[in-house]
């Protein structure tokens, strides 16, 4: 799983009054979880958070604080209701000894006789949610279409990954082939000749 490098700085007060002067600096308030020596309080520039949060890839976050490194995950973060500015982030930080739960993002591969045929592919999730090591979480869950017929789905049962476990139901559909207008129309046509 690829990495993306954050530096932030130590905040020492929190509370509303406090995030708020951070934010007028153009920083974000954050939060680690999961350290054995508690939670820390810090602050990032807002616009180092471009490459992780503007992406529909997934990466292991290194963080600088004060000379020291975290590895972490982004948990959660909130958006402004009207400016969509990001106003805070949570991130977990991780043990390599212990597994993690993260949504890992869909990546379709092959070609499917049902979309050469005239079907439209479907995409329902883009992720799906995993737990395993840090170290065994690939960027991508390839899902493959070449069996995929019109008004067949790829479901989530039918993906094999190794290292790690699929949270999501078994049953849930990923993508499916749907019948388009067109193709519906020729075939009425074609029953009426």
């Amino acid at each position: 799983m690829k990495t993306i490098f954050l530096k932030g700085e130590m905040r020492t007060e929190v509370g509303t009054r406090t995030a708020k002067v951070l934010r007028a600096e153009g920083k974000v308030p954050c939060n680690m979880y999961g350290l054995a020596d508690g939670n820390l309080n810090f602050a990032v520039y807002q616009a180092d958070f471009k490459n992780l949060v503007y992406t529909p890839n997934v990466y292991k976050v290194k963080i600088e604080l004060d000379g020291k490194n975290y590895d972490a995950i982004l948990q959660d973060i909130q958006y402004h209701p009207v400016s969509d500015m990001i106003i805070h982030c949570d991130f977990v930080a991780v043990d390599a000894s212990k597994p993690v739960v993260m949504e890992i993002p869909v990546r379709v591969v092959g070609n499917s006789p049902g979309v050469r045929a005239g079907g439209k592919l479907v995409k329902k999730l883009n992720r799906l949610r995993v737990r395993g090591l840090i170290q065994d979480l690939p960027d991508f869950i390839d899902v493959s279409i070449d069996t995929l017929e019109i008004g067949q789905s790829a479901k989530v049962g039918h993906v094999e990954v190794s290292g790690f476990e699929l949270l999501d139901s078994p049953a849930n559909a990923i993508l499916s082939v749907k019948t388009t207008r067109a193709l519906m129309q020729a075939a009425a046509e074609a029953s009426k000749k």
